[in-house]
């Protein structure tokens, strides 16, 4: 939008502060973005969200291999780690952490990254935080699918209930590779040669797997 000089005058005011929302505020009050927007892609804010985290994640994993907790986080992390880390047994351990959340014994936590301050949540002191966005974070979090089930009583037998079940993607998730690379060429670690050898690697062949 542009204002003509001529018609507006530049009035002072008193500066506001917006009100910081606590943890739980947001816990309640904003439950995030869903992984998967109509008809069925993968959500862009994901894919850029992971990409970030997953440069993230690799540099705290020291080049070993991580085991990742069942369901969301694995569809959105676990391919990529396999993928990037050797192979072999997982020598750390990956899990949520945040508010609502119980804490838990982990090598790495994901946690939330408050939408208006930009800090993030203090994991136990033993794990190795990788901050998510909060409407990301959220959503793998709280997200329990809701899946459709049969009417009883009186409904008829093929009844439905009236929430639409959670979209399904058309094909597997895939960071966003952009926003990888550049979060990792960011990153110290990067100059450890273990680290490096991926960054090449994905850089030479930016559409292989996982992206």
């Amino acid at each position: 939008m542009w204002f003509d000089p001529a018609a507006v005058r530049r009035v002072a005011g008193a500066a506001v502060r917006p009100q910081t929302v606590d943890w739980e505020a947001l816990r309640r009050d904003r439950p995030g973005v869903p992984p998967v927007e109509p008809p069925g892609q993968w959500h862009p804010l994901w894919e850029a969200a992971v990409g970030a985290a997953l440069a993230r994640l690799l540099a705290v994993s020291a080049g070993t291999r991580v085991a990742v907790p069942d369901g969301l986080v694995a569809d959105t992390f676990g391919r990529a780690l396999d993928a990037l880390l050797p192979p072999g047994p997982p020598v750390k351990t990956l899990a949520l952490a945040g508010p609502s959340l119980p804490t838990v014994s982990t090598s790495i936590a994901l946690v939330p990254q408050h939408p208006q301050t930009g800090e993030h949540w203090a994991p136990p002191v033993t794990a190795d935080a990788v901050p998510l966005p909060w409407d990301v974070w959220a959503q793998l979090a709280f997200r329990h699918d809701r899946r459709s089930v049969p009417g009883a009583g009186t409904m008829p037998a093929d009844a439905r209930r009236d929430d639409p079940s959670p979209l399904t993607p058309f094909g597997l998730f895939r960071p966003d590779v952009a926003v990888f690379l550049s979060t990792l060429a960011r990153l110290r670690e990067v100059r450890q040669p273990w680290l490096r050898a991926i960054y090449d690697r994905v850089t030479g062949h930016p559409y292989a797997g996982p992206f």
